[in-house]
């Protein structure tokens, strides 16, 4: 098949090693040249995005990176993505199969997806990705102003999609600043003006499911001068009227956000709110789940990848309207939010692809609406 798409001139014999699959339609053949990526950090969110890129057909998965030898090596190893580390470091997993040095693998790669804990990116930016001149993405908790700035862009798929099509650095917001675009983005275009201002307290989990070095604290903790604020207005324009507090709970079980919407004149109807985000892509309407544990424990039961939803979910039976505020509770999936958000994110930076298209394609490889719809329907109004 390539011998002949080279002899006919669709195709020269230099795509063809880059060439994954090839369809006719039509008569027609199409071809999509595949992209290099690289994972650099397998942790809670590196060993989600490394999972599901891997079954993309535009991606080769080239390896992933890690910087401490423990199981996770072996679970990377097992699951055949080859495994780089840095080169100071190879002594240190000589009990491993590793496949070579972060310090070359990534000069192969057409970008790099920073999956390192939150300021390490930073130091992966200045000392890898710059002086090789290599695109990447990083993800929430780098800064994106200031000394240690990884990017000038925060990348929400709702709000910016087609701003990362030439960047060569983006961040990916973090889950709480991912969740806020989703709702905030959708009231922004129906009610425009009419909105005074938003207060949101959020309740973080303490650490994620599968971080077993963080204990988890038998202790309410505040977060003073939250990054939240300003990352989401990097996105959704510095004269949004947001204002957040943050807590940290003890729980592995996802974010809670509390955000009372204030509006000028009388507050729109609870059921005109819960409309609004009816046919919104990884926005889920729930009624009577007990908690953020009964939701994961029902994604456990479906079998959902790592007991993720990918989405946030808008607790309709706590929805309250007084006077000219609105006020509404919704949980958000911690780490498994942003995975969807980086593959689309991938796309706009390698393939510039339409965002209709972009998320087409994203919705191939994680059945988000799948999902929205399994959930509503066993958390419906009883």
């Amino acid at each position: 098949m390539g011998d002949e798409l080279s002899r006919i001139g669709l195709i020269t014999t230099d795509y063809l090693v880059l060439v994954k699959g090839v369809n006719q339609i039509n008569g027609i053949f199409h071809h999509s040249i595949v992209k290099k990526v690289f994972v650099n950090g397998y942790g809670s969110i590196g060993s989600r995005i490394v999972q599901f890129i891997a079954d993309d057909k535009d991606i080769e998965v080239v390896g992933v990176g890690k910087y401490s030898p423990d199981e996770k090596v072996v679970d990377a190893i097992s699951r055949g993505f080859p495994v780089y580390v840095p080169k100071a470091k190879i002594d240190s997993f000589k009990n491993y199969k590793i496949s070579g040095a972060i310090e070359d693998v990534i000069s192969q790669s057409d970008i790099v997806i920073d999956a390192a804990p939150g300021g390490v990116g930073y130091a992966n930016k200045k000392t890898l990705y710059e002086p090789k001149n290599i695109r990447a993405i990083f993800q929430g908790g780098e800064k994106i102003g200031g000394e240690e700035s990884v990017a000038s862009l925060i990348f929400n798929s709702r709000v910016n999609y087609e701003k990362a099509f030439d960047s060569k650095y983006v961040m990916q917001g973090s889950c709480n600043v991912t969740g806020m675009g989703r709702i905030l983005q959708p009231l922004k275009e129906r009610y425009g003006k009419k909105l005074k201002r938003f207060d949101a307290t959020l309740l973080r989990r303490w650490a994620d499911l599968e971080d077993s070095k963080t204990q988890v604290k038998d202790s309410v903790e505040w977060t003073r001068n939250p990054h939240h604020n300003e990352d989401v207005k990097s996105y959704m324009g510095a004269d949004t009227p947001l204002f957040i507090r943050a807590l940290k709970v003890p729980t592995r079980q996802m974010h809670v956000h509390l955000m009372d919407i204030r509006f000028d004149g009388p507050a729109p109807s609870a059921q005109e709110i819960l409309d609004l985000y009816k046919n919104e892509y990884g926005v889920a309407t729930l009624y009577n789940a007990k908690g953020t544990k009964d939701i994961r424990d029902y994604a456990e039961s479906i079998k959902f990848n790592f007991k993720d939803t990918n989405m946030i979910h808008i607790h309709a039976d706590v929805i309250d309207v007084q006077d000219d505020i609105v006020k509404i509770t919704y949980s958000d999936d911690q780490t498994g939010i942003v995975v969807p958000e980086n593959h689309l994110l991938m796309q706009a930076m390698l393939f510039k692809r339409k965002r209709d298209e972009a998320f087409k394609h994203t919705e191939e490889l994680f059945h988000m609406e799948e999902k929205k719809k399994l959930l509503q329907e066993h958390f419906s109004k009883k």
